[in-house]
């Protein structure tokens, strides 16, 4: 039996996703908590890795067992078995075809960006932070040009895996809530640190060091170096992974996907 889960975590104690020989990541907290309600070893695979410090709203992940139990012993006994900074929010059975991440036809990422002169105590480690003034609609009409289908090389840390650095934004929305900035983008995939590096150059353009052009000019170069520094992983958040409605998941819907605008 192949299960599917949506795990919500705080990215802070952890090392990233990734499973590593010291244990101290979300996959293997998970896969221990997992093993205990099945009582024999689980292994898990995700929609996507998140690095050291990024939270998820809803990562998916799924696994392969022999052992039967109730779905809600996969929501509620894993996450008797769990720390408070991370929890399974559903279970569902899937068929064998099924891949957490290869099924998956789009992802979302959200950055919270506290935008005051002194960093913040209470979003500390949970959103990221600038101190000097930054124009909303300057950013949002740099954003425009990242729309579409294009090489993002110049956003792309020197370490990613990706087999191509092209990539279809589908949706970048940036909205203000007083001293809270958020930045709700939506893509066929992402890159490592893409998002990251996106809001850095935001940023750049928002406090008024370049026009809105320069971030064209800065993806058609293709050149990292160009590009602003990669920007604090603390208020970025995995919000959703988009999957066929056919698998049937128990997800909210989520209008920042529109996979037709790339083909």
């Amino acid at each position: 039996m192949r299960i599917a889960l949506g795990v919500e975590y705080d990215g802070r104690p952890y090392c990233g996703w990734q499973s590593q020989a010291v244990g101290s990541t979300v996959q293997d907290t998970l896969q221990s908590a997992l093993s205990q309600i099945a009582s024999v070893p689980v292994s898990v695979l995700a929609a996507g890795r998140t690095d050291t410090g990024v939270h998820a709203m809803e990562q998916v992940v799924h696994f392969d067992t022999r052992i039967e139990r109730p779905l809600t012993a996969w929501v509620r006994g894993t996450n008797a078995m769990l720390p408070e900074s991370i929890v399974v929010r559903w279970a569902h059975a899937v068929p064998d075809e099924f891949h957490a991440r290869f099924s998956a036809q789009g992802r979302s990422y959200r950055y919270f960006l506290i935008n005051r002169p002194v960093r913040s105590a209470v979003y500390a480690g949970k959103a990221g932070w600038y101190h000097k003034p930054l124009d909303i609609s300057l950013m949002r009409e740099a954003a425009q040009y990242l729309l579409g289908e294009h090489d993002f090389s110049a956003f792309r840390a020197a370490e990613c895996q990706a087999k191509s650095p092209v990539k279809c934004l589908y949706n970048i929305d940036i909205s203000q809530d007083g001293e809270m900035l958020v930045f709700d983008l939506s893509a066929n995939a992402f890159l490592h640190h893409m998002v990251r590096n996106l809001v850095g150059c935001l940023v750049y353009v928002g406090k008024g060091r370049y026009p809105p052009q320069w971030i064209e000019q800065v993806m058609h170069s293709r050149e990292r170096r160009l590009a602003a520094p990669t920007f604090a992983p603390d208020g970025l958040y995995l919000r959703r992974i988009q999957y066929d409605p056919k698998w049937g998941l128990p997800q909210e819907q989520d209008s920042g996907f529109r996979i037709a605008d790339c083909g």
